[in-house]
Protein backbone atom coordinates (compact mmCIF):
# COMPACT_ATOMS: atom_id res chain seq x y z
CA UNK A 1 0.00 0.00 0.00
CA UNK A 2 1.58 3.25 -1.13
CA UNK A 3 0.92 6.49 0.70
CA UNK A 4 0.37 4.97 4.14
CA UNK A 5 1.33 8.26 5.81
CA UNK A 6 0.50 10.54 2.88
CA UNK A 7 1.02 14.25 3.65
CA UNK A 8 1.57 13.65 7.36
CA UNK A 9 4.15 15.84 9.12
CA UNK A 10 6.69 13.64 10.90
CA UNK A 11 9.56 14.57 13.25
CA UNK A 12 12.40 12.11 13.84
CA UNK A 13 15.15 12.76 16.39
CA UNK A 14 18.55 11.19 15.83
CA UNK A 15 17.73 11.21 12.13
CA UNK A 16 21.25 11.48 10.74
CA UNK A 17 21.94 7.74 10.83
CA UNK A 18 20.76 4.31 11.90
CA UNK A 19 17.10 3.75 12.75
CA UNK A 20 16.34 7.45 12.40
CA UNK A 21 17.61 7.73 8.86
CA UNK A 22 16.00 4.43 7.81
CA UNK A 23 12.70 5.66 9.25
CA UNK A 24 12.98 8.95 7.37
CA UNK A 25 13.49 7.05 4.10
CA UNK A 26 10.55 4.77 4.83
CA UNK A 27 8.16 7.57 5.78
CA UNK A 28 9.10 9.64 2.75
CA UNK A 29 8.50 6.66 0.50
CA UNK A 30 5.00 6.46 1.97
CA UNK A 31 4.22 10.12 1.35
CA UNK A 32 5.16 11.92 4.57
CA UNK A 33 6.83 15.29 4.99
CA UNK A 34 9.84 14.50 7.17
CA UNK A 35 11.80 16.65 9.60
CA UNK A 36 14.97 15.10 11.00
CA UNK A 37 16.96 16.48 13.92
CA UNK A 38 20.37 15.55 15.28
CA UNK A 39 23.28 16.96 17.25
CA UNK A 40 25.47 15.90 14.34
CA UNK A 41 24.86 18.89 12.10
CA UNK A 42 27.12 17.77 9.25
CA UNK A 43 25.59 14.29 9.28
CA UNK A 44 22.07 15.68 9.47
CA UNK A 45 22.61 18.04 6.57
CA UNK A 46 24.10 15.20 4.50
CA UNK A 47 21.13 12.97 5.35
CA UNK A 48 18.65 15.68 4.38
CA UNK A 49 20.48 16.22 1.08
CA UNK A 50 20.35 12.48 0.37
CA UNK A 51 16.66 12.28 1.20
CA UNK A 52 15.81 15.32 -0.88
CA UNK A 53 12.22 16.33 -1.48
CA UNK A 54 10.65 18.33 1.32
CA UNK A 55 13.01 16.97 4.00
CA UNK A 56 13.94 19.54 6.63
CA UNK A 57 16.95 19.19 8.92
CA UNK A 58 17.16 21.04 12.24
CA UNK A 59 20.09 20.84 14.62
CA UNK A 60 18.91 19.71 18.04
CA UNK A 61 20.31 18.78 21.42
CA UNK A 62 17.40 16.65 22.63
CA UNK A 63 18.34 17.23 26.28
CA UNK A 64 17.49 20.94 25.97
CA UNK A 65 13.88 21.83 26.70
CA UNK A 66 14.27 25.24 25.11
CA UNK A 67 15.39 23.63 21.87
CA UNK A 68 12.40 21.27 21.91
CA UNK A 69 10.09 24.27 22.13
CA UNK A 70 11.92 25.95 19.25
CA UNK A 71 11.93 22.88 17.00
CA UNK A 72 8.21 22.19 17.37
CA UNK A 73 7.43 25.89 16.87
CA UNK A 74 9.47 25.91 13.66
CA UNK A 75 7.62 22.85 12.39
CA UNK A 76 4.14 24.17 13.19
CA UNK A 77 4.98 27.60 11.77
CA UNK A 78 6.07 26.00 8.49
CA UNK A 79 3.62 23.10 8.15
CA UNK A 80 0.73 24.10 10.39
CA UNK A 81 0.81 21.00 12.57
CA UNK A 82 2.81 17.98 13.78
CA UNK A 83 1.25 14.57 13.07
CA UNK A 84 3.95 12.20 14.29
CA UNK A 85 7.02 12.11 16.50
CA UNK A 86 9.70 9.42 16.65
CA UNK A 87 11.80 9.81 19.79
CA UNK A 88 14.81 7.94 18.43
CA UNK A 89 17.93 9.78 19.64
CA UNK A 90 19.92 7.70 22.10
CA UNK A 91 23.29 6.71 23.49
CA UNK A 92 24.82 3.86 25.46
CA UNK A 93 27.45 3.07 28.06
CA UNK A 94 29.35 -0.21 28.26
CA UNK A 95 30.10 -0.16 32.00
CA UNK A 96 28.88 -2.59 34.65
CA UNK A 97 27.39 -1.43 37.96
CA UNK A 98 30.81 -1.28 39.64
CA UNK A 99 32.43 0.69 36.83
CA UNK A 100 29.64 3.07 35.79
CA UNK A 101 30.16 6.68 36.86
CA UNK A 102 27.50 9.08 38.06
CA UNK A 103 28.40 11.36 35.17
CA UNK A 104 27.94 8.51 32.68
CA UNK A 105 24.68 7.43 34.31
CA UNK A 106 23.27 10.94 34.12
CA UNK A 107 24.29 11.39 30.49
CA UNK A 108 22.62 8.15 29.39
CA UNK A 109 19.42 9.06 31.21
CA UNK A 110 19.45 12.62 29.90
CA UNK A 111 19.69 11.44 26.29
CA UNK A 112 17.63 8.24 26.47
CA UNK A 113 14.91 9.13 28.98
CA UNK A 114 14.70 12.85 29.70
CA UNK A 115 14.69 13.70 25.99
CA UNK A 116 11.76 11.33 25.46
CA UNK A 117 9.89 13.02 28.29
CA UNK A 118 10.56 16.42 26.72
CA UNK A 119 9.57 15.25 23.27
CA UNK A 120 6.33 13.70 24.49
CA UNK A 121 5.48 16.73 26.62
CA UNK A 122 5.84 19.29 23.87
CA UNK A 123 4.48 17.09 21.07
CA UNK A 124 1.34 16.39 23.07
CA UNK A 125 0.86 20.10 23.78
CA UNK A 126 1.12 20.79 20.05
CA UNK A 127 -0.78 17.80 18.65
CA UNK A 128 -3.83 18.23 20.87
CA UNK A 129 -4.46 21.62 19.26
CA UNK A 130 -4.46 20.28 15.70
CA UNK A 131 -6.46 17.06 15.85
CA UNK A 132 -4.06 14.55 17.40
CA UNK A 133 -1.21 12.37 16.22
CA UNK A 134 1.01 9.44 17.01
CA UNK A 135 4.22 9.20 19.08
CA UNK A 136 6.67 6.32 18.82
CA UNK A 137 9.38 6.03 21.45
CA UNK A 138 12.41 3.93 20.53
CA UNK A 139 13.31 1.84 23.56
CA UNK A 140 15.19 -1.48 23.41
CA UNK A 141 14.97 -5.12 24.42
CA UNK A 142 17.25 -3.87 27.20
CA UNK A 143 14.16 -2.07 28.49
CA UNK A 144 12.42 -5.44 28.87
CA UNK A 145 15.20 -7.68 30.16
CA UNK A 146 18.45 -7.09 32.01
CA UNK A 147 22.04 -7.12 30.78
CA UNK A 148 24.90 -7.39 33.29
CA UNK A 149 27.11 -4.76 31.67
CA UNK A 150 24.44 -2.19 30.75
CA UNK A 151 22.88 -0.87 33.99
CA UNK A 152 22.48 2.71 32.81
CA UNK A 153 21.18 1.72 29.38
CA UNK A 154 18.74 -0.87 30.76
CA UNK A 155 17.44 1.58 33.33
CA UNK A 156 16.97 4.37 30.81
CA UNK A 157 15.20 2.18 28.26
CA UNK A 158 12.97 0.56 30.89
CA UNK A 159 11.88 4.03 31.94
CA UNK A 160 10.94 4.83 28.33
CA UNK A 161 8.60 1.81 28.28
CA UNK A 162 6.65 2.97 31.34
CA UNK A 163 6.70 6.64 30.35
CA UNK A 164 5.10 5.59 27.06
CA UNK A 165 2.21 3.91 28.87
CA UNK A 166 1.62 6.94 31.09
CA UNK A 167 1.56 9.30 28.11
CA UNK A 168 -0.83 6.98 26.24
CA UNK A 169 -3.24 6.83 29.17
CA UNK A 170 -3.16 10.59 29.75
CA UNK A 171 -3.93 11.31 26.11
CA UNK A 172 -6.71 8.70 26.00
CA UNK A 173 -8.24 9.99 29.24
CA UNK A 174 -8.33 13.51 27.87
CA UNK A 175 -9.61 12.49 24.42
CA UNK A 176 -6.64 14.11 22.66
CA UNK A 177 -6.65 11.56 19.80
CA UNK A 178 -2.92 11.05 20.41
CA UNK A 179 -1.51 7.54 20.54
CA UNK A 180 1.84 6.64 22.12
CA UNK A 181 3.70 3.34 21.74
CA UNK A 182 7.24 2.05 22.20
CA UNK A 183 9.35 -0.25 20.05
CA UNK A 184 12.06 -2.48 21.47
CA UNK A 185 14.73 -3.48 18.95
CA UNK A 186 17.53 -5.89 19.69
CA UNK A 187 20.86 -5.66 17.87
CA UNK A 188 20.46 -3.92 14.52
CA UNK A 189 23.13 -2.84 12.05
CA UNK A 190 23.41 0.70 13.42
CA UNK A 191 26.45 2.85 14.26
CA UNK A 192 25.90 2.14 17.98
CA UNK A 193 26.06 -1.63 17.47
CA UNK A 194 29.01 -1.32 15.11
CA UNK A 195 30.82 0.67 17.81
CA UNK A 196 30.26 -2.22 20.24
CA UNK A 197 31.85 -4.59 17.73
CA UNK A 198 34.75 -2.25 16.97
CA UNK A 199 35.52 -1.65 20.66
CA UNK A 200 35.60 -5.37 21.43
CA UNK A 201 39.02 -7.06 21.65
CA UNK A 202 37.75 -9.64 19.15
CA UNK A 203 35.28 -7.97 16.80
CA UNK A 204 34.32 -11.12 14.90
CA UNK A 205 33.64 -13.00 18.13
CA UNK A 206 31.48 -10.11 19.35
CA UNK A 207 29.55 -10.08 16.07
CA UNK A 208 28.80 -13.80 16.36
CA UNK A 209 27.73 -13.32 19.97
CA UNK A 210 25.30 -10.57 18.99
CA UNK A 211 23.91 -12.67 16.14
CA UNK A 212 23.25 -15.60 18.47
CA UNK A 213 21.13 -13.51 20.84
CA UNK A 214 18.32 -13.63 18.25
CA UNK A 215 16.40 -16.81 17.54
CA UNK A 216 16.80 -15.93 13.86
CA UNK A 217 20.59 -15.86 14.45
CA UNK A 218 21.34 -12.63 12.66
CA UNK A 219 21.68 -8.95 13.35
CA UNK A 220 18.63 -7.03 12.18
CA UNK A 221 18.55 -4.00 9.92
CA UNK A 222 17.45 -0.43 10.70
CA UNK A 223 14.69 -0.98 8.14
CA UNK A 224 13.24 -3.71 10.35
CA UNK A 225 12.59 -1.08 13.02
CA UNK A 226 11.51 1.54 10.49
CA UNK A 227 8.75 -0.70 9.16
CA UNK A 228 7.32 -1.15 12.65
CA UNK A 229 7.49 2.60 13.24
CA UNK A 230 5.68 3.20 9.94
CA UNK A 231 2.81 0.97 11.09
CA UNK A 232 2.54 2.76 14.43
CA UNK A 233 2.54 6.21 12.82
CA UNK A 234 -0.02 5.23 10.20
CA UNK A 235 -3.79 5.12 10.60
CA UNK A 236 -3.55 1.33 10.35
CA UNK A 237 -2.68 1.26 14.06
CA UNK A 238 -5.58 3.48 15.10
CA UNK A 239 -6.62 1.17 17.98
CA UNK A 240 -3.07 0.67 19.27
CA UNK A 241 -1.74 2.75 22.17
CA UNK A 242 0.27 2.23 25.33
CA UNK A 243 1.86 -0.92 23.93
CA UNK A 244 5.39 -2.16 23.36
CA UNK A 245 6.51 -3.92 20.20
CA UNK A 246 9.65 -6.03 19.97
CA UNK A 247 11.75 -5.99 16.80
CA UNK A 248 14.22 -8.56 18.01
CA UNK A 249 14.33 -11.67 15.83
CA UNK A 250 12.84 -13.72 18.65
CA UNK A 251 15.32 -12.62 21.33
CA UNK A 252 12.68 -12.11 24.04
CA UNK A 253 10.70 -15.20 23.02
CA UNK A 254 13.28 -17.39 24.75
Amino acid sequence: MAGRVQDKIMLITGGASGIGLATARTLMREGAHVIITDRNVAGGEAAAAELGGSTLFLGQDVTSEDRWVEVIAQITDRFGRLDGLVNNAGCGSLRNIEEETLEGWRLVHAVNTESVFLGCKHAVRSMKKTGGGSIVNVSSVAGLRGAPDLPAYCSSKGAVRMLTKSVALWCAQNRYNIRCNSIHPSFLATPMVQAMIDLSPDGEKMRRRLERTAALERIGTPEDAANMILFLLSDESGFVTGSEFTVDGGTTAR
